[in-house]
């Protein structure tokens, strides 16, 4: 294979790595989408986890049942634990929305509570699960095989809940006219920091 086109993929592979998440991606998935041969694929993947290896970086990528995704280092456990020490007291908004979503539709995917917020919630699923809050409950019986999430003991504590069936009803809460308003006063805000 020609030295800049396999440059170009262990690029490509490392992005596709990255927007996967914690979902994670197969030698046969990475194959596909470059339409490249399996065994390239790994050899491809082989070089870019030695890459990450043999450099100053904070991550590494592994391979858990066959599914390669960027991971944190170990011997920097510490530093990440005291970092979600100092974010358990309270959830975010957005966090909050991530969490509701996952109650009430679970078991559901990160790609699927996605497409209810309409953003990205990698992030927010790390620090529920880090907050014991969400859980790993399987994996949906689909291409590539994403993660299934859903609600922890921790959580029903939390929210004082005997059961599921204890969540209040779903309602639409948010009105066009809140909507407005809520843009009015992000737009306002915006101006008043400007100034």
């Amino acid at each position: 294979m020609e030295e800049t086109l396999k440059e170009e993929y262990i690029e490509v592979i490392e992005g596709m790595l990255f927007l996967c998440g914690d979902d994670g991606l197969t030698s046969k998935e990475i194959a596909k989408i470059l339409m490249i041969e399996k065994k390239t694929c790994e050899t491809l993947l082989e070089d870019l986890i030695d890459r990450y290896q043999h450099h100053a970086t904070g991550l590494q990528i592994v391979n858990f049942g066959g599914h390669y995704k960027l991971s944190t280092k170990a011997k920097h456990k510490r530093y990440y634990e005291r970092m979600v020490e100092q974010n358990e007291a309270t959830l975010s908004n957005a966090a909050l929305e991530t969490l509701a979503i996952i109650a009430y539709r679970q078991p559901v995917t990160r790609t699927q509570i996605e497409e209810i917020r309409g953003v990205g919630c990698d992030n927010m699923i790390r620090r529920l699960l880090a907050k014991a809050l969400i859980k790993e409950v399987g994996r949906e019986e689909t291409p590539g095989m994403p993660i299934l999430y859903g609600t922890t003991d921790e959580f029903m504590d939390a929210f004082h809940l005997a059961t599921l069936e204890e969540l209040p009803e779903l309602k639409e809460l948010v009105t066009l006219e809140d909507t407005e308003d809520i843009y009015q006063a992000k737009y306002t805000e915006s101006e008043e920091v400007s100034s």
